[in-house]
């Protein structure tokens, strides 16, 4: 991994954990038919830092590249539902947002 890769990784990572009560809590309004405790840890891992990269990395990803890159993390880490499980909800956010008027 490349310097400016790895000062990335570990901006995101120290971003996540800074904003993780706050993530988690959009997630759980988001996702509220399945508890953040019965989520699959790859499955919220990936949607901390998605949702964390839409929020709060000023603007260092456009949203629609976070969910994206989401999708394609969940497909290659996760179980057989979890890239539509993340579609779902980080897509429910952006609609969320859109119609709030607070998306890019």
């Amino acid at each position: 991994m490349s310097g400016e890769h790895a000062e990335r990784a570990a901006r995101l990572v120290a971003g996540v954990i800074e904003r993780r009560d706050e993530l988690d809590r959009t997630i759980d309004e988001t996702a509220d038919r399945l508890p953040l405790e019965e989520m699959a840890l790859v499955d919220l891992t990936v949607l901390r830092i998605a949702l964390y990269e839409m929020l709060f990395d000023n603007g260092a990803v456009r949203p629609n590249t976070a969910v994206r890159q989401a999708v394609s993390l969940a497909k290659r880490f996760g179980d057989d539902g979890s890239r539509r499980f993340v579609s779902g909800v980080l897509g429910a956010i952006t609609r969320n947002r859109l119609q709030a008027g607070t998306a890019e």
